[in-house]
């Protein structure tokens, strides 16, 4: 498995149905979220359970906020929402800053404006109406995961990557008048 540079935290605001909440807790802890947050009224983490088969808030950090102004995230983590909104960046073109904490909004409603007012960014996926909300973080997850990780360059022609370059080595240093005898092993 490849290891993403960075860290992100992913959570939502004001989510009714336990299904998507444990979904989107599922594939958080798939993509190895650090954390993942609840703002506002929630499903209890039992009901979550159905979905979430990983059981990702016994293994990943989960804090309950009960108001935006509650909301304590980590020094130097950025608040980026996720909203269909035409000021939104499209996903796509988006710089996911390297500590992040990502929020969905409700399943038929939207970031309140006080979400979107703390948030320092606010993206959007570019389709053409409103999807799943665990759909919805599985992309964004996803869209992280391809610009923060760790891969080879995708090739011009179709398929797969080619040969991986192998990793960098370093061997002992050359020095251009012999090794000094304090490298060299031998006493001074």
């Amino acid at each position: 498995m490849e290891t993403a540079r960075g860290w992100f935290g992913i959570g939502m605001e004001g989510v009714s149905k336990p299904g998507n909440a444990g979904a989107l807790f599922r594939t958080a802890h798939a993509f190895g979220a650090a954390f993942l947050f609840a703002v506002g009224d929630s499903p209890g983490l039992a009901a979550t359970r159905a979905t979430d088969t990983s059981d990702a808030t016994r293994h990943v950090p989960f804090y309950r906020w009960p108001s935006v102004d509650a909301m304590a995230l980590p020094r130097l983590c950025r608040l980026v929402g996720v909203e269909l909104t035409e000021e939104a960046v499209p996903l796509p073109s988006f710089r996911h800053p390297p500590q992040a904490a990502y929020v969905l909004g409700p399943e038929r409603g939207s970031l309140s404006a006080a979400m979107l007012a703390r948030c320092d960014h606010v993206v959007r996926i570019p389709t053409r109406f409103a999807i799943n909300l665990a759909v919805a973080g599985a992309l964004v997850m996803y869209d992280r995961w391809l610009a923060m990780g760790r891969f080879p360059p995708r090739p011009v022609a179709s398929g797969g990557p080619g040969e991986a370059e192998p990793p960098p080595a370093h061997g002992r240093p050359r020095f251009r008048r012999g090794t000094p005898a304090l490298l060299a092993g031998e006493d001074t």
